[in-house]
């Protein structure tokens, strides 16, 4: 354990953004009695043989079985072995010791991080022949969701049409507090649980108040889980709108799939979930029989190793992929600075969020006849013109008075008015806090001046909180300060929907390159994560008729978690690794009207691979890709031993025995749908492998988009594939024409033939160290 042991509390992120905002990240230490006890692959089939072998090992350590039952809190049997259990740091460090015992670290917490959003990616139940019908919407798939549980009686989760559940099927649905397993499940929700003493062990405080309502069931307090559910798999609902706006019919993305609901996180401090219940969590699901598992779930910056089970997701996730289950989760809500997206391992598909063709415009109407439009959900009453008003300072900081996030109101000159401020702060809670100062000083609307981004911050009451950027905000002061006696009238939001509305990669939206392994390219998909509207809890504050609008990146990833279902359905044989690859390569990098695609920020910019992986996601393109990047175990060993991890701690997770090769293996050979150099220092080879998915007689060739200051060459460049060839390798060799130090430069590979084109991201930074040397 070492002799400074890190905090065994670290919190981590429910990936649901505070509306175009970063998580709180503030760590909570407090001492922790549960640790766990990763010992790697199973080494028995039968589940009670891997229970009573975790009894025993405890009991050498405490004296006796019944006391090693007394602080076993899991045991971990059937994905992989382990046990979580109520430990001294002193016993830890012992049991650590023991033979066959990989890892003993403390339990950590984790955090959490629609109607338009299907026809957008190009999913419209009103268009046959495409991956929605051939997937028979996505029936017979189970996906598996660990979030906060889920309110069953939605319309969205209806099992109205539906079949007999799986046969695969191997779980169960579990009564609890106001859930009953008996009426609350069905054959949509075919499996229901909840895991809590991981959490129970740390928290140490009553958990259901009057401030956070909670259940010990399956049931959802929070509407976290409800609304990523219903997103990757509810049924067709009609005429479901959020006060009067983004009228249309919800559903998710795989109406027909059937949903496993793990309630893993908890209504604490906006959500909060325990490494070894995720675990054991993962422990199940694998033995249940998921076919995919959707995680909107993260943790704070620094990131864990891939072989650190505090992580608890990378650990999990890799024991599921390597049984076929694709597991995807969220980026993280970190964005826009580099380097802070989240669940990067490899084996793992990492979403990150983008806007979509829908805007809220909301007319300004000022009083010398001029209009701008911001952004806003409001639909209550609309008042005639009344006076505008900004709260001008005095002294050596005129501007403080006016900052949203601070401001100084005289209710004399506020009452009966509109107030403008600036915000420099613009996390959901900021904006909320100005609006309720505004109304306590009888305020009637706010116009917030901030740094452009599409989610939506909604207040209470109706009230009117309009967002414009800084421009249009300066251009509202320039007037107020013209006149004795502004006045401004705020008209309804409207939906706008279309080609004038272009999708960008979302300000919030965490950002690569990896911070653990800059040359294994995450996010690696973008898909719609701002403005979804989708079932929620009857608890929900945000919540109209069962429904809401949310944002992150949490509501990104059940928008892939449901494309994987029907990718799932039409080619149950497929990898995860063969299915990432599919939507990697087949991906948009520009929008409906032909033009690169933006990424929110300060400024906004092109994206770039860092901001959206491959691209926005495609589903009719990824249904037929043609080619795939495939991994296997043996890719992810080889990027094990790239990382530096021992043998023994590879082993342990692979289930085989390991012997990584003496001289370090490079990252650039793993086999991923992308290539990612960061630090060229004159030229490198590497090697790729496609399998041929398509017609069994196909042609491809290269089609090279070099990034800047670089050559690429590819051989071979022609690639020939019949009944007896299907899957062949080729090496790129790329080379820099200057010798100089860059930052990151950007192209792209392609293979094409007459049906498909196969294109993986290339970036590239050039790093010349020999130049210090010689100037010396």
């Amino acid at each position: 354990m070492g002799s400074n042991p890190l905090p065994s509390f670290v919190i981590v992120l429910i990936l649901l953004v505070l509306n175009g905002q970063g998580p709180m990240t503030a760590k909570v230490e407090a001492k922790s009695t549960v640790h766990i006890v990763y010992l790697g692959e199973r080494q028995h089939d039968d589940p009670k043989r891997v229970t009573d072998s975790h009894h025993d090992l405890l009991a050498t350590l405490v004296g006796s079985k019944e006391v090693a039952s007394d602080l076993m809190v899991y045991s971990y049997r059937h994905g992989f072995s382990g046990f979580a259990a109520k430990l001294t740091e002193s016993q830890a460090k012992k049991l650590s010791e023991l033979p066959g015992v990989v890892r003993v670290i403390p339990n950590s917490l984790h955090r959490l991080q629609t109607t338009r959003s299907w026809d957008f990616l190009g999913l419209s139940s009103h268009y046959p022949n495409h991956v929605l019908q051939n997937s028979k919407m996505g029936d017979g798939v189970i996906i598996g969701v660990f979030d906060t549980g889920i309110w069953p009686e939605s319309k969205a989760f209806s099992d109205e049409g539906l079949g007999p559940i799986p046969s695969h099927w191997k779980g169960v649905c579990k009564s609890g507090d106001q859930f009953n397993a008996a009426t609350h499940c069905n054959r949509k929700i075919i499996g229901a649980r909840w895991f809590i003493d991981g959490f129970l062990a740390e928290y140490g405080q009553p958990l259901n108040t009057s401030d956070d309502p909670e259940f010990l069931s399956p049931r959802d307090a929070n509407g976290h889980g409800t609304h990523t559910s219903s997103t990757a798999s509810g049924a067709y609902v009609r005429n479901v709108s959020y006060r009067g706006l983004l009228s249309g019919t919800v559903r998710g993305g795989a109406p027909r799939a059937r949903l496993a609901i793990y309630k893993v996180c908890w209504n604490v401090l906006g959500g909060q979930c325990a490494s070894a219940d995720i675990l054991k969590a993962f422990d199940e699901a694998i033995h249940d029989g998921v076919d995919v598992l959707s995680l909107s779930i993260g943790y704070s910056l620094p990131l864990f190793s891939d072989v650190d089970e505090r992580d608890g997701i990378a650990t999990g996730s890799f024991h599921a992929v390597a049984r076929g289950i694709t597991v995807v989760c969220g980026a993280a809500n970190e964005g826009p600075s580099a380097q802070t997206v989240q669940n990067t391992a490899p084996w793992i598909l990492t979403v990150a969020a983008s806007t979509m063709d829908r805007a809220l415009p909301t007319p300004i109407m000022l009083g010398n006849n001029k209009t701008f439009l911001g952004r806003a959900i409001f639909t209550g009453k609309e008042k005639g013109f009344t006076g505008l008003t900004y709260p001008e300072g005095t002294g050596l900081d005129p501007t403080s008075a006016g900052a949203c996030q601070s401001l100084s109101l005289n209710s004399t000159l506020v009452a009966g008015k509109v107030v403008l401020c600036f915000a420099s702060v613009t996390s959901r809670v900021s904006v909320r806090l100005a609006a309720a100062t505004v109304q306590e000083a009888g305020g009637i609307g706010l116009i917030i001046a901030k740094n452009p981004s599409d989610a939506l911050i909604e207040c209470r009451d109706d009230f009117p909180c309009i967002e414009v950027d800084y421009e249009i905000g300066t251009r509202i002061l320039y007037y107020i300060r013209s006149t004795k006696s502004p006045t401004v009238k705020l008209g309804h939001s409207k939906t706008l929907v279309g080609k004038p509305v272009s999708a960008k990669v979302a300000f919030f939206s965490s950002r690569g390159p990896s911070s653990i392994a800059s040359e294994i390219l995450k996010p690696d998909i973008t898909a719609p994560g701002v403005n979804i509207l989708a079932a929620t809890s009857q608890l929900d504050q945000w919540m109209d008729g069962g429904y809401a609008i949310h944002s992150g990146t949490s509501m990104a990833t059940p928008h892939v978690s449901g494309i994987v279902a029907l990718l799932k359905a039409i080619h149950p044989d497929w990898s995860p690794a063969a299915i990432k690859s599919a939507l990697v390569t087949t991906a948009r990098t520009k929008d409906a009207s032909g033009f690169p695609l933006f990424a929110e920020g300060s400024p906004k910019k092109l994206a770039n691979p860092f901001d959206f992986g491959g691209g926005i996601v495609n589903p009719n393109g990824a249904a037929d890709p043609g080619l795939v990047y495939d991994m296997g175990l043996s890719d992810y060993i080889h990027y094990l031993c790239a990382m530096g991890y021992n043998n023994s701690a590879i082993s342990r997770l692979t289930g085989q025995s390991t012997a990584c090769p003496a001289e370090k293996p490079s990252f650039l050979d793993v086999n991923l749908p992308s290539i990612t150099i960061s630090s060229l220092r004159s030229s490198v080879t590497l090697t790729r492998t496609v399998t041929n998915v398509g017609s069994p007689n196909s042609i491809y060739r290269a089609d090279i988009e070099p990034p800047t200051g670089m050559t690429v060459t590819v051989k071979p460049h022609i690639l020939v594939f019949n009944s007896r060839t299907k899957k062949i390798s080729f090496n790129v060799t790329v080379c820099a024409t200057k010798q100089v130090n860059t930052g990151y430069f950007f192209g792209s590979l392609t293979w094409r033939n007459e049906q498909n084109a196969v294109r993986i991201p290339l970036s590239v930074k050039t790093e010349i160290l020999e130049s210090y040397a010689d100037d010396n």
